[in-house]
């Protein structure tokens, strides 16, 4: 009995396995296409990087110069109507200065810096310029960078979107037409995943001067690419 019930086990199996390939679903005949879009948009929004450096002998010293100075800078932001909720810490240091490499011995320590920056988020990019100008003004030192933000990036990727479907659409209606094909229904669309990130970078940095700063805001250039399987109809 036992020999029968193996015999038979083995005999299931190796039909099985000669069904296997009979039962497999071939794909649906399709043509695959990558649609590609960009949308260009004004900025309606930007983040300034600044802040205080100061030197001095003794890190108290530094330290303490370096607060009196960071208040000022804080407190003309608030004068300037710029909401407590938009500016914000983002470095705070305190380290030793060297004194120039010397031929022997250790490296000695000739005094200390501190460093207090602030990031800042511009709902009006038309108060660039004249925020860089307070910072300035009120004793900032450092003004590291302008990154200029599309706040509804979201929706305007739904218009690049859609363009990028279109464009997929028109790609797969050419291989259709040369290959003698009609186009169906798409069966399957994904979003690239390697597609790019939208990045948004300031078009010109502000020099810190004693003038008003010349701040350009340009436009900020959207991508999206779209994966597409296209139906093939049959005849």
């Amino acid at each position: 009995m036992k020999l029968t019930l193996a015999t038979l086990a083995l005999a299931s199996l190796a039909l099985s396995l000669i069904a296997a390939p009979a039962l497999a679903q071939v794909p649906p005949p399709a043509i695959s296409v990558t649609g590609e879009a960009t949308v260009s948009v004004a900025p309606d929004q930007a983040v300034i990087d600044g802040g205080v450096t100061t030197d001095a002998k003794t890190a108290r010293e530094a330290a303490d110069a370096n607060n009196i100075a960071m208040a000022k800078v804080l407190g003309a932001l608030k004068g300037a109507g710029l909401d407590e909720k938009d500016y914000q810490t983002s470095r705070l240091s305190l380290q030793p200065k060297h004194a120039p490499d010397r031929v022997s011995g250790p490296p000695t320590v000739s005094g200390y810096r501190a460093t207090n920056r602030v990031t800042i988020k511009v709902r009006d990019v038309a108060k660039v310029a004249s925020l860089v100008d307070v910072l300035v003004g009120a004793g900032a030192n450092e003004i590291g960078g302008i990154n200029f933000v599309v706040s509804q990036a979201s929706k305007v990727l739904d218009e690049a979107r859609d363009k990028a479907i279109a464009d997929a659409r028109r790609k797969a209606e050419i291989y259709a037409r040369a290959a003698g094909v009609t186009l169906g229904e798409p069966i399957n669309i994904s979003e690239e995943a390697s597609a790019p990130v939208p990045v948004y970078r300031g078009k010109m940095a502000a020099p810190m001067t004693a003038s008003s700063a010349p701040v350009a805001q340009g436009e900020e250039t959207l991508s999206v690419s779209v994966s597409v399987s296209w139906a093939i109809k049959g005849k």
